[in-house]
């Protein structure tokens, strides 16, 4: 993985699989994320390394605490920007879209600002 954003979307995607109630396992992540099973394979590693997940012996992939802190944060920054974005007249795909590249390098400080006013909308 190159960057925190690569780290990112890998815990997003195997929280949203694991909020479906499914066990996940690295093809899943392959086929959600379009990516090569050598290539999540590596990024399983290093997510591993870095103490965000875990791997059984029947090869389900589950996030720590702190793997499942971290994808919790993404999943809220995404949903909350969608929300925001739609509220501006965008429609959905590409709020989602849109959202899915912003969660990853706005400021924290912008984030909170976002939320707030989206809050105060509902």
């Amino acid at each position: 993985m190159k960057n925190n954003e690569s780290m990112e979307m890998y815990l997003e995607t195997i929280y949203l699989i694991s909020k479906k109630g499914k066990k996940v396992h690295s093809i899943d992540i392959a086929k959600d994320m379009g990516f090569s099973k050598p290539s999540v394979s590596r990024a399983m590693k290093l997510l591993e390394k870095n103490n965000y997940i875990v791997f059984h012996q029947d090869g389900e992939i589950e996030l720590t605490k702190e793997g499942l802190k971290r994808a919790g944060l993404v999943y809220e920054k995404h949903t909350i920007l969608t929300s925001f974005l739609m509220s501006l007249g965008a429609d959905n795909k590409l709020a989602e879209e849109d959202a899915c590249r912003i969660e990853h390098i706005i400021s924290d400080e912008m984030f909170q600002l976002i939320k707030n006013k989206v809050n105060e909308n509902d």
